[in-house]
């Protein structure tokens, strides 16, 4: 599996590592691109300029029918990259109630979800192509400002290693990528040094080609898991600085 010719769609294009994507996907040479966001209309005018390379609709992960109708739509794609995310920076008990990490859970867990069981059979019948997960080192270490947010990726995690394990059969090769802090609009009040959104999409693709299951792009995310593999006691106490207000 190559960036080079491959059909890709792209969840949560309109800014950030989605948008990145994009970019990254064109840089790349792949072939065509489905551009998809709830509002992609921010994305018109790099379509334009790319005519015949960029597909933009709009698409919900947490609706079953706009899923199924992308699926439908997109019959011939090689690459699922299921970007898009929520993430309310709020804390698991900090939180006045459940509302956000109900949010949270339902689009980056049960929204992935429902995007792989939709395109496992595309991927199937287009000779097993590629899954990226985008996760994060939150995956396997809470950060309690965002602990909801953490749970939910936690969840995708476990998530990505069980379809990984069930597409092997049919030759999917499913990536989870997991940066540490990145420059987007989910992280801005999140104190610290944050990874341009380019890095992450231009490192997952880079795995995409090399065939790596599991990447910690930055600096961050590096550090972090080679503690975990040292002592993971000592990540936990660390993280459990960063409280929510």
């Amino acid at each position: 599996m190559k960036v080079t010719g491959s059909i890709a769609l792209v969840t949560g294009t309109n800014r950030g590592i989605g948008r990145a994507f994009v970019d990254a996907l064109i840089a790349g040479g792949a072939k065509k691109i489905y551009a998809t966001a709830r509002k992609p209309e921010s994305l018109r005018e790099l379509a334009a300029a790319h005519k015949g390379r960029i597909d933009l609709f709009a698409l919900d992960t947490t609706d079953a029918a706009s899923i199924a109708a992308a699926a439908a739509r997109c019959k011939d794609l090689t690459l699922l990259i299921n970007n898009a995310g929520k993430n309310f920076n709020t804390g698991l008990l900090a939180a006045p109630d459940m509302t956000n990490a109900r949010a949270e859970m339902e689009t980056n867990y049960f929204g992935t979800l429902a995007m792989c069981r939709a395109f496992a059979p595309v991927l199937k019948a287009n000779g097993g192509g590629a899954i990226i997960n985008m996760l994060s080192i939150t995956a396997r270490a809470n950060i309690p400002l965002m602990g909801s947010l953490c749970a939910s990726k936690a969840a995708l995690l476990s998530l990505t290693q069980g379809v990984r394990a069930e597409l092997a059969k049919q030759g999917t090769l499913v990536i989870g990528v997991m940066p540490g802090a990145v420059d987007t609009d989910m992280t801005r009040d999140f104190p610290g040094a944050k990874m341009p959104p380019m890095e992450v999409a231009k490192a997952a693709l880079a795995a995409l080609d090399e065939g790596v299951e599991e990447i910690y792009p930055g600096d961050m995310a590096a550090g972090l898991s080679q503690g975990l593999a040292a002592d993971p006691k000592a990540v936990e106490r660390q993280l459990a600085a960063y409280l929510p207000p």
